[in-house]
């Protein structure tokens, strides 16, 4: 299983299929009277990156935040975008902050603001257990005010986020409904096999060491984009759930928005790509990415390119980017020549 100096590579030696590891730290904000960890304005920082999906997945808290409007209620720190992996001991594995040279104000990448001595986010997990010997992973979810963490499960975060301040907002943002009761069933339906079958298999397909795993991988990948394309196709849109944005479009965001820049090449995920292969996805993707600032400005394709093709040298050993595909995604009513050519056959015939 993982260890602090584990990678993404987590993988069985026997079948070459890569394993994910639980995460670990599983505490819970809650507006319940004496919970001990009480919603308030200021105390808890979330540690989060641009760069990676998983964390798991820091990019969906982020979302979740903007869309919550707790931008002021909750700030964030984002870590440097590579993942370094030959350090010393302690801190193999471990994302790192920002320098002061390498800040950037507007993404709050910067070096940590509570604890100004530290340098990797290895140290935040290890003051709370000196032999803590797990992934050190985002999102983070901590609490400033008593120096521990709540959570590094994202999953359990956006639900804390979901409702459990909603008492410090204004009522426009208190209203935001994105597990709606009547929807609950299908949503969570839906989160099973969008985790397994696309947010996770992507790993699958990138980390396995042999064929066999791979391909087994990369099929259930694909027949999954099948079964979310065949959804979109016969929904009224312009959302995964109909005209508003439910967490099904959070939780699968993630993963399509990576998929051409990263995962069809770096993971081998290329029986189809998304602008040319899935119509409903790429539209649907589009109107969450143009449409939604919430998606936009928490997408940061250099940072996640960067990331994946820096990081992960087993993959990558030369650490070259690929430049494209360009644009890292096209325009609403943009399409790939491709798809123009197709189109306008279809109508003279």
């Amino acid at each position: 299983m993982s260890s602090a100096g584990s990678t993404h590579t987590n993988v069985d030696a026997k079948t070459g299929k890569f394993i994910r590891a639980a995460s670990t730290f599983r505490r819970f904000i809650s507006k319940e009277p004496k919970a001990e960890f009480p919603p308030e304005n200021g105390r808890y920082h979330l540690y989060v990156s641009y760069a990676c999906p998983w964390g798991d997945i820091a990019q969906r808290v982020l979302i979740v935040r903007k869309l919550n409007g707790l931008e002021s209620i909750i700030p964030f720190t984002c870590v440097y975008w590579h993942l370094e992996l030959n350090v010393d001991k302690k801190n193999s594995g471990s994302w790192r902050f920002a320098t002061a040279k390498e800040t950037i104000p507007e993404q709050n990448m910067r070096p940590d603001p509570i604890h100004p001595t530290y340098t990797h986010l290895s140290q935040l997990y290890l003051a709370q257990d000196p032999d803590y010997s797990g992934r050190y992973t985002v999102p983070l979810l901590y609490d400033a005010k008593t120096d521990q963490i709540v959570s590094n499960e994202s999953s359990e975060i956006l639900r804390m986020l979901y409702t459990e301040f909603d008492e410090l907002l204004p009522p426009k943002y208190a209203e935001i409904d994105l597990l709606p009761a009547n929807l609950r069933k299908d949503i969570e339906e839906t989160n099973e096999w969008t985790y397994h079958e696309i947010n996770n298999d992507v790993y699958k397909s990138g980390a396995s060491m042999k064929q066999e795993a791979y391909e087994e991988a990369v099929t259930a990948l694909f027949a999954a984009l099948d079964r979310a394309e065949a959804h979109l196709a016969s929904s009224p849109g312009p959302f995964y759930y109909g005209s508003h944005i439910t967490e099904s479009d959070v939780r699968l965001y993630v993963t399509v928005v990576r998929f051409d820049p990263v995962y069809h090449q770096h993971f081998k995920c290329n029986i189809r790509d998304i602008r040319s292969g899935y119509p409903a996805l790429h539209q649907w993707l589009r109107r969450l990415y143009w449409g939604e600032d919430a998606f936009k400005s928490t997408t940061d394709f250099q940072q996640i390119k960067n990331h994946y093709t820096k990081s992960h040298l087993r993959l990558n050993p030369a650490g070259i980017t690929a430049l494209g595909p360009l644009p890292h995604i096209l325009g609403l009513e943009e399409e790939v020549a491709a798809v123009n050519a197709a189109t306008a056959k279809a109508k003279i015939v």
